[in-house]
This record gives C-alpha cells, structure tokens and sequence, in this order.
C-alpha cells in the first residue's frame, strides 16, 4: 500500500507597515509554502514547526509596524507642539516690542517720541490740493457733522488714518513701503460712495463743480491731479482665520518654515498684523461684516514679512513671497524686485498706537515667559531626538526580521518542492 501524502498549502495574512520613507511590505504570494502531513486524518498539524515558526515572524513583523507607526505619530505631534512655541515666541517678541535692536538706534533721524493722530492730520492737511487734504479741512472745520453729508457718509476715511503703529521705525518702514499715493488714498465703504466723489459730464470730462472737486473748489483747496480711492466692499477680504483669543483680530497667517521647521532667524511677523485698529472698525467696517485688518490692511500689506535686519531678510528670500522689510531698512517689493538706495522718509505717516504696552516695564516679564517657552521647546526637542532614535532602531529591527522571514520562505519553498517530487516519485511506484 501507498504512503497517503497530503499537501498543505498556508497561506499568511499580507504585513504592511507603512513608513513615512517607503512601504515595507511582505507579500502575500511570498507566504505561500507546501509542508507535509504524516497525520492519518490528513489534517494539518497546529504543531508544525513550519506553521508556528511562520506565525511567529508574521506576528513579530507586525508588532514591529505598529511601533514604527506609534513613533511616527508620536514625532508629527511633538514637531506640531514645538511650532507652536515657536509661534508663541515670535507673537510675544512682535506684540511686546522685543524687535528693537541695537541696530535701529543707529538710523540716522529716527524720532525719540511716536507721533500723534494730530501730527498726522497736519501731515495729510500739508497736502492741500489732494483729496484727503480737502476731507481732512472739512473734517477740522465741521467734525462729526461730515459723516452725515450726502457726499463724505460713506467715506471711513484716509489710510494713513485708519491704523496705528507702536513704534517709529515700523511706521516710517510702512509708510515708505506703501508709498505716499497709499497712505493718502480715501477710504469708501460702498461703491457708491466712490460714485459720488466724482462726476462726469456727457463727453466723461470730470465735472469740477460738483463731487469731492466741487467741494475742494469752495474751501479754496481745488483738487489736482489724480487719487487713490479703495471701495471696501470690492476687495476680496483674508478668507483664513484669526488668531485665538486675540483682542485685534490679527489674521492667522503661516509663518515662513525652513526645512527643519524652524521660522528664519530674525523674523518678526508680518505687517498686517503690526497694525492697531480702533474697536470700531475690527468689526462690521463693511455690510458684510467685515473689519479693515481682513480687507483694507491685508489688500495693501498682503503677506509683507518683517525682519531684524536685512542680511537676515536675504537669508530668507526664498521664504519670502509678498516683500519683506527689515528694521534696518532693507525692503524688498516682491518677488525679484528690490528696493535699494538710500531711505526715503514719506512725509505721512500712521500715527502712535494708543494700545501699545509699555517696553520699559514689561521687558522683564516679556522675557521671563519667552525663556519659559524657550526652556519647554528644549524638552521637546529631546524628546524629539528620543523619538527618532526609537524609530530608527524599530526600523532596523524590521529590515533584519524581514529578511529573517524571506529567508525561512524561500527555504521552505525549497523543502515543499522536494516533497512534492518525492511524493509524484512514490506515486509511480507499483505495490
């Protein structure tokens, strides 16, 4: 009588760990051996050294993967905590002033004292034959009553008006920036207020008795050349969000990131947000709802990045992709486009910003919570460098168990062929 022989096909479950580098799979079709069977009821043994050991790689090579995945996700979420103290770092230096240097007190005529709103409506009244100069006469000569003339209602009023700026350097650095056009471009909410400042006869020449022209004619301040006029409610506003919690809405913005995750050395954050607005225009300046920083600060500044000085600016040009200005007067316009030469002082400029807290006695304090943060970012970088170790050893470990489990396949492989062909060979023997 012929010995039975059965053939045992196992077939393992496919081990796949994703890695962040590349896919680490054993393949299905790589499990597939042939063991034999001496039991009578030609059932595969649960006790087969080549079923157990099998298991057990498969069940090792999977443990493996779930500890590479834990320690990947373990670094996205570490990495994600130290930007945010980074962020909270740069927040607290550009809100309590830690941008000065030792550099800004070298810029020749820089002002010991931060302007008023006073100085600055003399500064726009200076210029008597512009727009804003006959809307700031008319605004000195009748005060609140302007804002219920048919023709000035809409107007919120003039850009260099509209923001404050804490410190000196920044709001010549701005002005200059925006040029003097910007600062005294008029500011309507509607474009129908933009309609009634200027009309048009038959043939489309300007009718000078009436509109804004008319009314700079009857002061004495005729109107010459041309303006700028921005219509609130034709920008297209920031549609991100804002930062949490913050009293002056300032928009939550990406921060430039070098390739290790760090923000570039010497960056102070971004122009839009150096700007104070007053309470009643960080809400509702539009009918849709909303305030000057999303649409009249970001449509002017857009993305503008501040920096220390400007050899730190240039180190980070490739982050930098709306302009950029530094403490020190470097300033690039935008892409490609740089602004070099001397400094030229604009003779309008944003006026002191009421809100701004005194540097003199916060610095202290200022500086014991950016070493706190600093001490925590430090913690974590540990424990980042703890995490990469771990990961890196998990990954070796997979690498040697894998060809460990390779190998025993291709071995067993070899074994099954050999009982297949000894099988066929008893077979063809006759009793």
């Amino acid at each position: 009588m012929f010995q039975q022989k059965h053939q045992l096909s196992i077939q393992t479950n496919p081990l796949s760990i994703q890695d962040s580098s590349a896919l680490m799979q054993v393949d299905q079709n790589d499990t597939s051996i042939v063991a034999v069977d001496g039991m009578q009821n030609g059932g595969a043994s649960q006790s087969d050294p080549i079923v157990y050991y099998s298991k057990r790689l498969q069940d090792e090579l999977h443990a493996l993967g779930q500890k590479i995945k834990q320690h990947e996700d373990n670094l996205k979420l570490l990495n994600t905590q130290r930007n945010k103290l980074d962020d909270s770092i740069l927040d607290l230096q550009v809100t309590l002033g830690k941008y000065h240097s030792s550099s800004v007190s070298k810029i020749e005529n820089d002002r010991a004292n931060l302007q008023s709103e006073e100085e600055t409506n003399e500064q726009i009244l200076l210029h008597e034959k512009s727009a804003a100069g006959v809307l700031c006469q008319l605004k000195t000569r009748h005060g609140a009553q302007v804002s219920h003339l048919t023709l000035t209602k809409d107007v919120l009023g003039i850009v260099a008006s509209l923001g404050k700026v804490g410190d000196e350097n920044l709001s010549r650095l701005f002005s200059e920036y925006l040029g003097v056009d910007t600062m005294l471009a008029v500011v309507c909410k509607t474009d129908e207020g933009v309609k009634a400042l200027e009309t048009y006869d038959n043939e489309g020449c300007i009718t000078k008795s009436s509109g804004l022209h008319g009314l700079g004619a009857s002061i004495g301040r005729a109107i010459d050349g041309r303006f700028l006029v921005i219509c609130l409610e034709n920008l297209r506003p920031f549609a991100g969000d804002f930062v949490a919690d913050d009293p002056q809405r300032k928009l939550d913005l990406l921060k430039p990131r070098l390739a290790n995750g760090e923000t570039p050395p010497g960056f102070l954050g971004f122009a839009v947000n150096m700007m104070d607005i007053d309470s009643t225009n960080l809400f509702h300046a539009t009918a849709s709802g909303y305030g000057l920083r999303e649409t009249l600060f970001y449509n002017i500044f857009s993305r503008l990045q501040v920096y220390r000085t400007r050899a730190e600016m240039l180190l980070a040009l490739p982050l930098i992709t709306d302009g950029a200005v530094s403490l020190d007067g470097g300033m690039i316009r935008s892409t490609g486009v740089f602004s070099l030469g001397s400094r030229q002082d604009v003779d309008v400029r944003f006026p002191k910003s009421s809100g701004m807290l005194d540097i003199a006695d916060k610095s202290a304090e200022t500086e014991k919570q950016i070493q706190e943060i600093r001490w925590q970012k430090e913690k974590f970088q540990d424990d980042i460098k703890r995490e990469i170790t771990l990961l890196n050893k998990a990954k070796g470990t997979f690498a040697t168990k894998k060809a460990e489990f390779l190998k025993f396949l291709a071995q067993s492989s070899s074994y099954a062929s050999q009982n297949q062909m000894q099988s066929g060979q008893d077979r063809s023997t006759p009793r």
